[in-house]
């Protein structure tokens, strides 16, 4: 009878221990909760987890149950030194039975004032051969309880320690990971890393700065290339989400159907093909920051459903009916006239007014051209060290790009430079190297009076398009790549120019 109790206890205990161990990633609380059970279920008192300190080699106790900081503050061994040490030498269990007649007993805790008729029971943890430390328990001497039963019961939760302790330092390893990408995130993207000189940027990166450390939602205006995805990540790198995730998504890559799906995510089973459940952008960038990109091109449809996760922050999956509540900052950006879209109808005014609570203006590149020379310089060293190069620029190419409008923004003057870094086998770029629509159009002037500088702008895009799909022999997909714009964008103006 005594024997069957016994081994419920150990099974019992032994299931404890497990669920403890794989209870969370909080490692020490978790091992003292482990000593904690052995010594109420198992009689097994002042239960100790020592490891090995992998950079000097000692042994230090990590976990102790029955014992003060003072007296765990003490336990520290060199290999071979007493029983713990000469567990981890050897690689064997140790049984004493007495501690009161051991002489390797060092008592260096000083924890046990009387030793007689306690034994102590010592078995390495071991993982794949490897010694991480041992565990150690007291226990009042019972002729009724057989040492190898302990013994066994201590090699299988010593088993568990190992996992515990291995699974811990990969988490430890990947967090101190992410929190190095974190910290070289938030350099790369924090807006003093941002490449401007001139005022106009400079007032763009203020208002930044100043929203950043907010909850308000941003709406980022301008051109198509102007950086506005630089804009919203250095948003979130200066924010106080800045350790949490940053998700983007382009709104005008996908079809309706795809991009609720993108957005929400979806149950198993909510349409052919769903296998699985999926979670959607909005899930994944939970505490931190979404990135819409491209918001004037949603349908009518997905912009109810996005009104209601700003409104009430909670939405459900493609096939669910649980509402899943989330804490997003949202960062949207277009190029598309907002304003006038409202007007007919195309965009939900609620919507807009939920967006646009800081609108920020990111100016055109022609309209800074101050910035060009530095740009141009981060992009030579950015594509040099890429391509093993080291090209410079002849001051009248420099003359030349600074002169020409780039109706491309900041992506086309990029696209610029590296095709010219890849082509170049000079070691410097050369006027006569800048292609021919550049040095062609260098300005953007007005030709006469009754001219408008949106008209000029205009007439200069229809002419790169033209002559983009001539050198691309009329493929779009090349054209739009040439000219450092979507596919999508290409297919807009084609059809609002006329081109045939």
């Amino acid at each position: 009878m005594e024997t069957l109790k016994r081994k419920n206890a150990e099974l019992s205990a032994l299931l404890e221990v497990s669920m403890i161990l794989n209870s969370s990633f909080e490692l020490e609380k978790n091992l003292l909760d482990a000593m904690k059970t052995l010594s109420d279920q198992l009689d097994m008192n002042r239960g100790t987890v020592t490891l090995i300190d992998k950079k000097t080699g000692e042994l230090r106790i990590a976990v102790a149950y029955g014992l003060t900081k003072e007296q765990i503050a003490r336990g520290k061994y060199r290999i071979g030194e007493g029983i713990v040490g000469r567990v981890v030498e050897t690689g064997s269990p140790m049984v004493i039975p007495d501690l009161g007649k051991e002489p390797l007993f060092l008592n260096r805790t000083q924890a046990r004032i009387e030793k007689d008729n306690i034994s102590f029971l010592c078995v390495p943890i071991v993982i794949k051969d490897e010694i991480l430390g041992v565990l150690s328990v007291d226990r009042i001497f019972n002729e009724m309880v057989a040492m190898d039963e302990d013994l066994r019961v201590l090699q299988i939760i010593a088993t568990l320690i190992g996992q515990a302790i291995k699974i811990h330092g990969a988490y430890e390893r990947e967090r101190q990971e992410k929190e190095v990408l974190s910290t070289e995130l938030r350099s790369r993207y924090s807006l003093p890393n941002i490449i401007s000189i001139s005022d106009k940027m400079q007032d763009v990166i203020k208002i930044c700065l100043k929203v950043a450390k907010s909850r308000a939602n941003v709406l980022l205006r301008g051109e198509s290339g102007t950086g506005k995805e630089l804009i919203a990540k250095a948003v979130h790198y200066e924010s106080e989400r800045s350790s949490m995730p940053f998700i983007a998504i382009n709104c005008a890559a996908l079809p309706e159907t795809l991009l609720e799906a993108e957005l929400f995510g979806y149950e198993k089973g909510a349409f052919t093909g769903a296998t699985g459940t999926k979670l959607g952008r909005f899930e994944l960038a939970n505490k931190g920051t979404i990135f819409l990109d491209e918001i004037g091109d949603i349908s009518l449809s997905i912009q109810a459903k996005l009104l209601r996760v700003l409104q009430e922050h909670t939405f459900e999956r493609l096939g669910g009916t649980r509402s899943i509540h989330v804490d997003v900052r949202v960062v949207a950006a277009t190029n598309r006239d907002l304003e006038e879209m409202v007007k007919d109808g195309r965009f939900r005014e609620d919507l807009y007014w939920r967006l646009n609570v800081v609108p920020i203006f990111i100016p055109a590149l022609r309209e800074r051209k101050e910035d060009i020379p530095p740009l141009i310089d981060h992009f030579l060293k950015r594509f040099n060290k890429e391509y093993e190069k080291d090209i410079a620029i002849n001051p009248d190419a420099l003359r030349s790009l600074m002169d020409y409008s780039w109706p491309g923004n900041v992506r086309e003057l990029e696209n610029t430079i590296e095709r010219l870094v890849v082509l170049n086998d000079k070691g410097v770029i050369n006027e006569e190297e800048i292609p021919s629509y550049i040095k062609e159009h260098k300005t953007m002037k007005v030709h006469d009076h009754n001219d408008s500088l949106i008209a000029e702008k205009e007439r200069l895009e229809k002419e790169r398009i033209i002559e983009a799909l001539k050198k691309c022999n009329f493929n779009q997909s090349k054209a739009a790549r040439l000219l450092g714009i979507t596919q999508r964008q290409i297919g807009y103006k084609i059809q609002k120019y006329g081109i045939k």
